[in-house]
């Protein structure tokens, strides 16, 4: 996007050759011309932290309407987390939203990024949470991580766990991470497993 920014501001501030050209004019600094150009695209193009700001603003708008057409209350709150936009939803009841695993949840999750990329263009990695599902997830996974580590170092020997989504593998592979060991993904989906590895 830059890039073509940046051309469409040179083209227009390069001569076109015509009948503004005068014999005795001074040479046009057409590199001062291009600085200020890419100046001004660079002023124009939002820093990470606003994009991702913007994909959380798309996704609540997205979430909202979801939510007054299944006729549901809750409270969105929107974060950036590292590297990606968050929304959490809140409410009374929201257990419908999150389903059996949280197989609803995955699927709201992944129209929410399609939402917004059709806003922007832009692949999302956007992540939802409803009603402290995910939290909820992280905690028990990370505790299975310590518990698979501490296994790890007394054997010496890689341990497998089960089957997990692509959310619950990176949760255990950042856990194993922290801890100072590695983790690798092994299998085909829908059994990729984590396999983490002695020192």
């Amino acid at each position: 996007m830059s890039e073509q920014l940046t051309d469409g501001e040179t083209t227009e501030a390069t001569p076109d050759g015509g009948a503004t050209t005068h014999v005795d004019a001074a040479p046009v600094d057409t590199a001062g011309a291009d600085e200020a150009g890419a100046d001004e695209a660079g002023a124009a193009r939002p820093s990470k932290v606003q994009r991702l700001e913007n994909e959380g603003d798309i996704a609540a708008d997205y979430l909202e309407e979801l939510l007054d057409i299944a006729d549901l209350d809750g409270d969105l709150d929107m974060d950036v987390e590292g590297d990606r936009a968050s929304v959490q939803i809140g409410g009374a009841d929201l257990s419908l939203l999150v389903g059996r695993n949280g197989e609803v949840l995955e699927a709201l999750q992944e129209l929410t990024r399609l939402a917004v990329y059709r806003e922007t263009g832009e692949r999302s990695r956007l992540m939802l949470d409803i009603d402290g599902h995910r939290a909820q997830q992280r905690e028990r996974l990370v505790a299975l991580a310590e518990t698979s580590i501490a296994q790890v170092r007394e054997l010496g020997q890689p341990v497998s766990l089960d089957p997990m989504s692509a959310f619950e593998r990176k949760v255990v592979h950042d856990a194993v991470a922290a801890a100072g060991l590695t983790s690798e993904s092994e299998g085909a989906e829908p059994k990729r497993h984590v396999v983490i590895l002695p020192a």
